[in-house]
């Protein structure tokens, strides 16, 4: 049981890794310096990103790889990413508040019949 609350921990890093990549904004970054880094509130938020990019990634790891040693891979990779883009859509539709259609939901809904049917019959 344990395993499958680490599949939903490392879908969650897996969603904070994805928003990172999206607002990660290298040019921006390449130009940073660090002796501004204590100067402004702005310059430290330039940072905050690539290290989301970093923890979320780790984390993300760290979980997955501990999940499968209890479940069969294909179900954990499965599962990881249904999870993870379902997440996504739903901070795209609460967060970003981007439009969601009547496809979009009863797909969703099958991810999810699917994720439940893996757990069921692992």
């Amino acid at each position: 049981m344990i395993s499958w609350i680490y599949i939903l921990i490392a879908s969650c890093c897996e969603i904070g890794w994805i928003y990172s990549l999206k607002y990660f904004n290298l040019k921006l970054l390449l130009t940073f310096k660090i002796s501004r880094l204590f100067v402004s509130w702005e310059n430290f938020l330039l940072l905050t990103p690539g290290l989301g990019y970093i923890g979320f990634g780790v984390g993300n790891i760290i979980f997955f790889s501990k999940a499968m040693k209890h479940i069969p891979a294909s179900a954990a990779f499965a599962t990881w990413m249904a999870v993870a883009l379902i997440g996504v859509k739903l901070v795209d539709v609460l967060v970003l508040k981007e439009t969601i259609s009547i496809p979009n939901i009863v797909f969703m809904t099958l991810i999810v019949i699917g994720i439940i049917g893996l757990k069921i019959y692992h």
